[in-house]
């Protein structure tokens, strides 16, 4: 966590289903979250590259409108953060094999009080966040 106090952290939910989104985003902030709220894969990774590290973990349904699923926006939040906490959760079958170290999946129907539980868990393990960055080839 890029935050040392919980009230401080910031959660990016990308949810497709309104009211869903609207019940996770209420119980995520009564548990003393800030919640940023995004519909698609598209509009979740302009937030991330928007917020330049501000989102301190990732709450992402799979199946989503558009181009971009939840796995490949969960990709790109962790290519700039590996160990910030991801939690995945889809109402389909999925062996979630894609899930990455320090991440949950929830399967769809669940109640908000389980991903509070998810994301209390998460966010109390310590871990040093490397640095990461892309390299560009250099022009002659």
């Amino acid at each position: 966590m890029t935050s040392s106090e919980q009230g401080s952290a910031v959660v990016l939910i990308v949810e497709d289903d309104d009211l869903q989104r609207e019940v996770l985003a209420t119980a995520i902030q009564d548990a003393g979250y800030s919640v940023v709220e995004a519909v698609t894969g598209e509009a979740a990774l302009e937030i991330l590259r928007s917020n330049q590290g501000g989102i301190d973990w990732l709450y992402t349904d799979i199946r989503l409108p558009g181009v971009l699923d939840g796995w490949r926006v969960a990709d790109e939040f962790r290519f700039g953060h590996p160990v910030r906490p991801v939690i995945y959760a889809s109402g389909y079958q999925t062996d979630g094999k894609r899930c990455v170290s320090r991440s949950r999946f929830l399967s769809k129907p669940f109640r908000p009080s389980e991903l509070v539980a998810a994301v209390k868990e998460l966010s109390s393990q310590e871990f040093d966040e490397p640095i990461m960055f892309r390299l560009e080839t250099p022009q002659d």
